[in-house]
């Protein structure tokens, strides 16, 4: 089994053809995309030019928004980030958004049929799971499999009893940041802050569900939303802010879904280091969001705020939970790498994704796009000109439009977007020739090459990986110039990698500039 690569794409962005979006436009001004826009062409181009093994569906679960659609009615502006709304302030834990059905009565069938499709090329699914919060609309209209919303038996009256499955603030209105006409009486915590007043930065869209550190009938209700999924074939979940929901409420849920649906897979965003552990070895999670580690360091790298050196003690401090954190250059949270904001050329990337994929086994993420260089520098409406690709707003991304059409037509890319495309599927079809890459062991060479010729411990990063079989030595040069460097392979790394040496021996490199170079030992 090769590594495990992820490709999260938001369905609202793929495969809309609108060439002229406004900001802050309507859905009718600037379109959609649609289930049906994620065909086989596009789940072949991920399964055979990206070597994908996981697709995340985000902002399929219906959410809030200021459009109304196929009876399924607009939500106050007051509480709905920007005119699309944000796929995590959720109104219907099982319904899925009409706006990305062709048909939208028989949206449920047409994400079913999306299932199939994507499991018939050989790909896993994931989607969304949002514990922590949900719209302030949530259970207002439309509920689709009948099931009585949450809240529906609280009461109101107390701020906090363990039957409740929301907070209140009883005698209090909710006071927004915004003006407007949106009224709430007794007001409910927000979804990050305990306050009938949330402040502009604050998720005031959202509500915080009530968990308890020991079982609640609120547990009960968010297992069956996860067991809802499961049964219409999903292969796992992204669980979003898992930090802010009791870890007894994961180990509790994981467990049981894993007993009933064997093989699922649960990947928790987790920002705290010092709680890696406690989420993967107790409540329950497959992997976790490695980005207050390897993202983070790589980006101060970048950056030129960080040492390379910095990457060595990232692993030191992980030891053995290394393999299961996802690394990602890019996700809908984060700052595209070629923004203004961040490291300005998808060209400098390859350093980076060099040490990503392929410094150990854990798995990667790409977010769509990414790999031809989008550079999310449009300003859409309320996300603004952050360097993100907007998930708040009707939008068309022109680097989306033109990757879709190099799937369906072989043409359409820029000549600079078909050359990080290559570089992408470079390094991403590597593992299918030398295999010790998805399984092979990792050493760390920068120890015993901090004095060897040409190499910068502070913007150079070298590596072996081998099973065995091969060993193959990896060094990235984050540095704006091409380096030629010296590498040592010291006797430690002879008998840990089990090279057919007996004596230390060096190896010389040349690496272009914010990018990597990689050597097949003579065995």
């Amino acid at each position: 089994m090769g590594k495990m690569i992820v490709y999260q794409i938001l369905p609202r962005l793929w495969g809309n053809d609108c060439d002229h979006p406004f900001p802050c436009g309507s859905l009718e001004e600037n379109g959609c995309g649609r289930f049906s826009s994620v065909d086989e062409a596009t789940l072949r181009y991920l399964k055979e030019e990206l070597n994908v093994t996981h697709v995340w569906y985000t902002g399929v679960i219906r959410h809030a928004t200021t459009e109304p659609y196929a009876g399924c009615p607009a939500v106050n502006p007051q509480v709905v980030k920007g005119r699309a709304g944000s796929p995590y302030a959720i109104v219907d834990y099982y319904d899925v958004n009409p706006y990305l059905a062709d048909n939208p009565l028989e949206r449920m069938d047409e994400f079913e049929f999306l299932l199939k499709r994507t499991h018939d090329a050989g790909l896993k699914v994931l989607m969304d799971f949002v514990p922590n919060h949900v719209s302030r609309s949530y259970g207002k209209s439309g509920l689709c499999n009948g099931v009585a919303p949450l809240g529906a038996s609280d009461d109101c009256t107390v701020h906090w009893q363990p039957g409740n499955d929301f907070f209140y603030y009883p005698g209090q209105a909710l006071s927004l940041p915004l003006p407007g006409n949106y009224y709430e009486n007794p007001a409910k915590a927000s979804g990050n802050r305990f306050s009938p007043s949330p402040g502009i930065d604050d998720w005031y869209e959202t509500i915080r569900l009530n968990y308890c550190d020991f079982h609640t009938p609120t547990w009960d209700r968010m297992l069956d939303i996860v067991r809802y999924w499961c049964s219409k074939g999903v292969d796992g979940f992204r669980c979003d802010m898992v930090e802010m929901v009791p870890w007894q409420f994961f180990r509790w849920m994981t467990a049981r879904i894993k007993a009933e649906f064997p093989g699922t897979c649960f990947i928790g965003e987790v920002y705290e280091k010092g709680n890696y552990s406690l989420y993967l070895n107790q409540a329950g999670f497959d992997y976790l969001y490695d980005k207050s580690g390897l993202y983070d360091t790589l980006r101060a790298i970048v950056e030129n705020r960080g040492s390379a050196r910095c990457i060595t003690w990232n692993w030191q401090s992980l030891g053995d939970m290394q393999p299961r954190m996802l690394n990602f250059l890019e996700n809908h949270d984060e700052q595209r790498f070629a923004s203004d904001c961040f490291g300005r050329d998808a060209k400098r990337s390859f350093a980076s994704l060099a040490v990503s994929l392929y410094f150990n086994q854990a798995p990667f993420m790409i977010y769509f796009g990414e790999e031809v260089g989008e550079r999310a520098m449009d300003s859409e409406g309320f996300s603004g000109l952050d360097g993100r690709t907007t998930i708040f707003d009707w939008w068309s991304v022109p680097s989306l439009r033109r990757l879709y059409g190099h799937i369906h037509t072989g043409q359409g890319l820029s000549g600079y977007e078909d050359g990080i495309l290559s570089g992408f599927k470079r390094l991403l079809h590597l593992e299918d020739t030398h295999p010790a890459l998805s399984r092979g062991a990792t050493f760390d060479l920068c120890y015993c090459n901090m004095s060897s010729p040409g190499f910068d411990p502070d913007r150079h990063f070298a590596f072996l990986r081998g099973d065995g079989s091969e060993t193959l030595l990896f060094v990235c040069n984050f540095s704006p110039v091409d380096s030629s460097v010296r590498i040592t392979i010291p006797r430690e790394a002879i008998d840990f990698m089990h090279i057919k040496r007996t004596e230390p021996f060096d190896v010389n490199v040349s690496v272009p500039s914010d990018s990597f170079g990689m050597v097949v030992l003579p065995v």
